[in-house]
């Protein structure tokens, strides 16, 4: 196998050009789908039955790639996504190469791991060992802004996931200072708002008990507290991405835009501010959001407030599974001659698809090639690390499979 792909790795990043000059930002449906397409044509030609699942037209997603075979052994799931940050009238859209380097929209995130996941295939192909393991291929449309709901968007990912032994994620590997790493952990994505209400009036009249504290220092309280004593749990983290207060206040929360007006000399009677949390379990979020609650619900004079949450990702906790398919990994990179893997740290990764599946399966993220800069215009991939990403990949399935000898 390391031979064939060492042959093919001009191939795989012919693959990966392809789609990276397909614009295929979230919302360009027709872009999703071309890209899709030769997903698709790829996936065929390996033998597996390709659906597309489209998404009912209210959700105003494109829908997704699955594909599936047969096989004795443990089943894997593999994922990968087909949309990009970049839409259609963004400036970033075509592939371009200097030497090793490529450069492009989507190129690490992730249209390298989509290529990567085919020609890990393709190469267990070669040496007749595809035939024998199972398979399910999932690649979303709207993973970098996922449909609403997710019992819908994501339905048939957790479907695929309870099917699954083992679910290998494609996104970008890491290696920094001459270290490897493997990704057993993924935090949660969510969102909340803050809403806070004062009196307004004549600024002459502030913290006095006709008046009360107003709507922006009721908001700074909550903040400041949440700052305080919410903050310092390993893993949890939460950011207040925006902030609109005064006498008027409109937000849009599709657009995360908004104008806001109000006078120095008058109590501003409304703010909002719009934020995201992150965290390592279930459990932990739920805990901080117990205490945001009680926060919000601890009133300065004459305010009131609320807080309301909306979850997108749920966490991908680092189990004693994705730990054994860590040190396995690990075992192949030295095989390859690149020493032993170590592990990431979850705060330094976002949420990603695999983390719907993890209370399902054994899990590994980050087996794509190495690319940096994602979701900007510098966006970049080394890329002689598509042979190494196909490698590990193609190696791990087989000795996980149950067809192979151990070494």
């Amino acid at each position: 196998m390391v031979d064939w792909i060492d042959a093919h790795q001009d191939e795989a990043i012919e693959l990966l050009a392809e789609t990276v000059n397909i614009g295929s930002g979230t919302m360009n449906h027709a872009g999703v789908r071309a890209v899709g397409d030769v997903m698709s044509r790829e996936l065929d030609a390996l033998g597996l039955a390709t659906r597309w699942i489209d998404m009912p037209p209210e959700m105003d997603r494109a829908g997704h790639l699955f594909a599936s075979k047969e096989g004795d052994g443990k089943k894997f799931l593999l994922i990968g996504h087909l949309d990009t940050v970049f839409e259609s009238d963004d400036e970033f859209q075509a592939f371009t190469r200097d030497g090793n380097i490529g450069r492009g929209p989507g190129i690490s995130d992730m249209k390298d791991g989509n290529a990567v996941l085919v020609y890990a295939l393709k190469a267990l192909q070669h040496i007749g060992a595809l035939d024998d393991i199972a398979v399910t291929v999932a690649y979303t449309g709207d993973e970098e802004m996922t449909g609403k709901p997710l019992s819908i968007s994501r339905k048939d990912l957790i479907e695929a996931g309870k099917w699954a032994d083992i679910t290998l994620g494609f996104e970008g590997a890491i290696t920094t200072e001459g270290s490897d790493w493997a990704t057993i952990a993924r935090r949660s994505s969510s969102g909340w708002m803050l809403k806070t209400s004062g009196r307004q009036a004549h600024s002459s009249g502030v913290f006095s008990e006709r008046v009360g504290a107003g709507a922006i220092n009721e908001a700074a309280r909550i903040l400041d507290t949440f700052y305080n004593e919410v903050r310092g749990d390993y893993g949890l983290t939460f950011n207040a991405g925006t902030i609109q207060g005064g006498t008027t206040v409109n937000y849009d929360t599709a657009q995360n835009r908004g104008t806001t007006f109000g006078k120095t000399n008058v109590v501003p009677s409304e703010v909002i501010v719009d934020g995201g949390i992150r965290a390592l379990s279930l459990e932990q979020l739920a805990v901080a959001k117990e205490k945001m609650e009680a926060i919000v619900a601890n009133h300065l004079p004459h305010t009131s407030a609320s807080i309301s949450f909306v979850d997108s990702y749920p966490p991908m906790p680092p189990s004693d599974g994705n730990r054994k398919l860590a040190e396995q990994l690990s075992v192949v990179n030295q095989d390859l001659g690149r020493g032993p893997m170590k592990i990431w740290d979850p705060l330094r990764r976002g949420a990603a698809d695999i983390s719907f599946v993890a209370p399902y399966t054994d899990a590994l993220a980050g087996m794509g090639a190495l690319g940096k800069g994602g979701h900007t215009p510098n966006e970049s991939l080394e890329l002689d690390s598509m042979a190494l990403a196909i490698k590990r990949a193609a190696i791990l399935m087989y000795r996980l499979s149950g067809t192979a000898e151990q070494p």
